[in-house]
């Protein structure tokens, strides 16, 4: 099963179409996901700051702002290691 991570932050919409993107997908692929709050970690918070939403796949940078359920899919079964 991969992993999946969302850096996000609240009141940001980009990330929650990100996450209602996952939302809808999950079940239809081997993939578990779950969110970080950037601005809980000052040291995610410099990293990430001007990035968010950021989707990383097995530890892996995927995609940053927007993610298509397709191109999800396909980066989800590229990165299957």
């Amino acid at each position: 099963m991969r992993e999946v991570v969302v850096y996000s932050r609240k009141g940001c919409h980009l990330c929650e179409v990100v996450k209602e993107t996952l939302a809808t997908l999950e079940g239809h692929a081997d993939f578990q996901w779950r969110e970080v709050d950037i601005d809980d970690d000052p040291e995610l918070l410099q990293k990430f700051n001007d990035e968010i939403p950021v989707v990383f796949i097995n530890g892996r940078k995927a995609f940053k702002y927007r993610m298509e359920k397709e191109r999800f899919l396909r980066a989800l079964t590229a990165r299957g290691d």
